[in-house]
């Protein structure tokens, strides 16, 4: 965890009360909602199709209990006792009534979580890798630089005014948890030839109407220089970014119009200008913030203790822990993840009984530390083996023992038109229905990994691109329509989905996604063939041939 000091405390509670201010101006009607509006998009408050959504950020998605505990509190006494977690680790409450807002945002202040740059045209939450810090083999916790490009950018003057929203994802690891190519700058922490940490930066990605996977834009940028750099891209996009065109405005179309080649150009110039100043990282400065960062007390445990051996012979137990259970860098412990998908529910939800249960548990069991992950999941980042079973037992009570994670079940799905005023067709109903075709372990166990996304709206906030199978709702006609998408993927080898025909009405979606899977079942050479393996070999002409056959 990240202690945070007095400077951190006096902004986050300063934020409070000028936003305080800025909602009772707006209730007296002496600012007009298109004057309130900018003030209210830089913390985090949108206007949905029934009320004001709220959205709070989670740093690299590290949360301490008494943060959660907080969450389920405005939860409870603000919202409708829930909460929605998302790709970018963030939280979303959808039903908070504007009057109540500086209530809510004041008493988050109180354990340090603000919801500043949550929205608007200005760099979003820095996210990361969920297992940032536990997770084997990675070069170190990336959370350190997280926090150093945080405080650098939060309300950083010359960015709180792009000319559109901007969003970091920084990774340590080979497997890329944290989705950096569909960034508008990615960072994958790395070691040069003399053993220096420094970054591979990449730069253009991202989704929505026009979606793009990033490129590298520099090999390696030396960590005392990563500020400059971003500093030196951000510059450039300031200058040449479209404003007069908001579908033309991101990065990536920059990137693209101008090639990488150019850009680069664009930015090394630049940065040859900046790179020598204040905006230096002194060793001094890195290691002031890696000292923040505090691990648990590790005990010296057995790989395979007595009470994980005894619980083996449970058949449900065992069916979780090789679906939701993942090794730790440290012998004796593990990293579990807390799949938010149940049978039914809508993906990415959390109610606030589960979310201060959780809290009990991640005291008990894992340090008082809990992650938000990219899929819409939640991971205790530091249990014990021996904690295993317990913990199996407690989270079933809890109707969170779902061992579907990374499986066709474990849906990133967007709230759709059932909130959001940008959405063209439903989102949430389809994860449903999706979730109860495929609700038996052992027929997803036989598919294996495969990973569905849906959309609904060309946003793409359920990041449809990327899914091995992409589900977008569009509005033809005053009717909903669903285009089917596949061969995406988010990791290290992200790639964007092929579509692979006609869009589809909303009662035929969920068949359609049968029959792709039908199909791969068929088609795969052998049963470790996974779903994105067939794709990659065959293409989609034959699933386009297996869905419209019948059409």
């Amino acid at each position: 965890m990240y202690a945070y000091d007095e400077i951190d405390r006096t902004l986050v509670n300063e934020r409070v009360s000028e936003f305080r201010d800025q909602v009772k101006r707006r209730l007296s009607g002496e600012l007009t909602e298109d004057e309130f509006k900018m003030l209210r998009l830089q913390n985090g408050v949108y206007l949905q199709l029934h009320a004001y959504m709220f959205r709070v950020a989670i740093p690299y998605g590290t949360l301490a209990t008494n943060q959660l505990r907080a969450l389920a509190h405005v939860a409870r006494k603000y919202d409708r006792g829930y909460g929605h977690f998302t790709t970018r680790q963030n939280i979303q409450f959808n039903w908070i009534k504007l009057a109540e807002l500086p209530d809510a945002l004041e008493d988050l202040a109180k354990v340090g979580i603000h919801a500043m740059q949550t929205s608007g045209n200005n760099m979003r939450n820095v996210t990361s890798d969920q297992w940032a810090g536990v997770a084997p083999g990675e070069i170190e916790d990336p959370r350190i630089w997280s926090e150093l490009i945080r405080q650098h950018t939060t309300l950083h003057p010359e960015f709180s005014f792009l000319p559109r929203k901007f969003k970091i994802a920084i990774t340590a690891s080979d497997h890329d948890r944290a989705a950096i190519k569909i960034h508008d700058i990615g960072l994958r922490l790395i070691q040069n030839e003399k053993g220096e940490t420094g970054f591979e930066v990449l730069v253009g990605g991202g989704l929505g109407r026009t979606p793009f996977i990033a490129k590298t834009i520099k090999h390696f940028v030396h960590g005392r220089d990563i500020l400059s750099y971003i500093e030196a891209i951000l510059r450039v996009y300031n200058q040449y970014g479209r404003r007069d065109n908001i579908y033309k405005a991101r990065i990536k179309i920059l990137v693209h119009e101008l090639g990488i080649e150019k850009f680069s150009r664009e930015v090394e110039d630049e940065w040859q200008h900046i790179r020598n100043s204040s905006l230096q990282i002194d060793d001094e400065v890195i290691e002031d913030i890696r000292s923040r960062f505090t691990y648990p007390p590790y005990e010296k445990l057995p790989h395979m203790p007595d009470e994980l051996r005894q619980a083996a012979a449970d058949p449900d137990f065992e069916a979780w822990r090789k679906n939701s259970v993942a090794p730790h860098k440290v012998q004796g412990y593990s990293i579990v993840t807390i799949s938010l998908k149940p049978t039914g529910g809508p993906p990415g939800d959390a109610t606030a009984e589960q979310m201060d249960a959780l809290a009990d548990l991640a005291d008990k069991y894992s340090f008082g530390e809990i992650r938000v992950g990219h899929e819409q999941n939640l991971a205790l980042p530091h249990v014990a083996k021996r904690d295993l079973p317990a913990l199996w037992r407690a989270l079933d009570k809890l109707g969170l023992a779902t061992p579907n994670v990374n499986l066709i079940s474990d849906i990133i799905a967007c709230p759709g038109l059932d909130y959001c005023s940008l959405a063209n067709a439903r989102s949430i109903p389809i994860a449903q229905e999706l979730t109860r075709r495929f609700a038996n372990h052992e027929l997803a166990n036989l598919i294996g990994r495969l990973h569905i996304n849906i959309s609904g709206c060309i946003n793409a906030c359920g990041h449809h691109h990327v899914g091995h199978i992409g589900i977008l709702g569009v509005e033809k006609n005053g009717e909903e329509i669903y285009q089917i998408t596949i061969g995406g993927r988010a990791d290290e080898n992200a790639a964007l989905g092929t579509l692979i025909g006609p869009g589809v009405k909303f009662d035929e979606v969920a068949d359609v996604i049968e029959d792709i899977v039908e199909a791969y079942l068929a088609l795969r050479e052998r049963p470790e063939e996974l779903f994105m393996d067939t794709v990659k070999r065959l293409g989609v002409e034959p699933f386009k041939e297996r869905v419209y056959a019948t059409r």
